[in-house]
């Protein structure tokens, strides 16, 4: 049965067709018949009660230079849509936070995915938290003596933005390192927000899993290698994606955290695993569908449809 789909994303003409896991989505969206709908957030809005988007109808195909054609803009109201796809990327700031009060109106009667109130509740680093023995020491705090504290007890950190995203202002934070004081200022000067400390996990030099969950059940896995001299794994600044394969400690972390993804209708979920650590759960656009199809001959972006469709059949 076709449904009728709408893709809350970042522009479409700024995907990367070969790494781009929204891409993939549409892609499926497609070829099972359903009718695809394209906004930005920005298009997003609120009048008389409904929840409404300036939208486009919206092909993709797989062709460089020439991977969409988008419909002329039209008023559509999200309700008489069957699924609504929260997939913009990052920062986790207010406007991301009004769009999933906004969307929490029309779910779930119109199903989004991720669930927004959800999503809203589970900021990536902080939901982690929730979940005991997966941590490595960590510290989430804005007062600077609390962090000197951390340093002086641990030694070698890493202090990050609490809600940053994509591996912007990690530091890396040796015993001997006299920088310590103007990086918690600049933070300080940035953002009223805490920052995150956490001890430094040397395994991170072998590399930093993608693992991906569809409905709370890990499916598949890549290792993301920094490149040298260089202390984050993103692949947007240099590290390199490669085969990976789960280990017992992985299974034992996602069967931990498995059950409450389900339970709070995280159908798409990434979670990142340096050494026996969880570090991150990505749950507002997570990404690595492309990379781990490629490496292992699957189409998970099948699966992830699968379960919408039955959550959407109610079952």
């Amino acid at each position: 049965m076709a449904l009728r789909v709408a893709f809350q994303m970042d522009h479409v003409s700024s995907v990367d067709i070969n790494g781009d896991s929204t891409f993939v989505l549409a892609l499926e969206a497609q070829k099972r018949g359903h009718v695809v709908y394209h906004y930005t957030p920005a298009d997003l809005f609120f009048l008389d009660g409904k929840v409404k988007a300036r939208a486009q109808t919206m092909s993709v195909r797989r062709e460089k230079g020439n991977h969409h054609t988008l419909g002329p803009h039209e008023i559509i109201d999200l309700a008489s849509f069957d699924v609504v796809w929260l997939r913009q990327d990052p920062p986790f700031d207010m406007a991301y936070i009004t769009t999933t009060h906004l969307l929490e109106r029309i779910h779930p009667a119109t199903l989004v995915v991720n669930d927004p109130r959800e999503v809203r509740n589970a900021p990536e680093k902080l939901f982690v938290t929730t979940f005991e023995n997966v941590m490595p020491p960590t510290l989430i705090s804005s007062d600077m003596a609390q962090v000197r504290a951390f340093r002086a007890a641990y030694k070698d950190i890493i202090i990050k933005p609490l809600y940053g995203n994509g591996g912007a202002g990690v530091f890396r934070v040796r015993p001997d390192d006299e920088n310590l004081a103007s990086l918690l200022e600049m933070f300080t000067k940035m953002s009223r927000e805490p920052i995150i400390a956490q001890r430094y996990v040397p395994e991170v030099r072998k590399g930093d899993k993608r693992i991906i969950l569809i409905d709370g059940e890990a499916v598949g896995v890549i290792n993301r290698v920094p490149a040298e001299g260089e202390a984050r794994s993103n692949m947007h600044v240099g590290g390199m994606a490669t085969k990976s394969t789960m280990t017992a400690r992985d299974k034992q972390i996602c069967d931990t955290i498995g059950p409450a993804l389900r339970e709070r209708g995280m159908v798409f979920v990434g979670i990142d695993v340096i050494g026996d650590f969880l570090t991150e759960i990505n749950v507002t656009s997570p990404t690595g569908l492309q990379q781990i199809n490629r490496f292992d001959g699957v189409c998970l972006e099948a699966r992830i449809w699968d379960a919408v469709e039955a959550r959407r059949r109610g079952g």
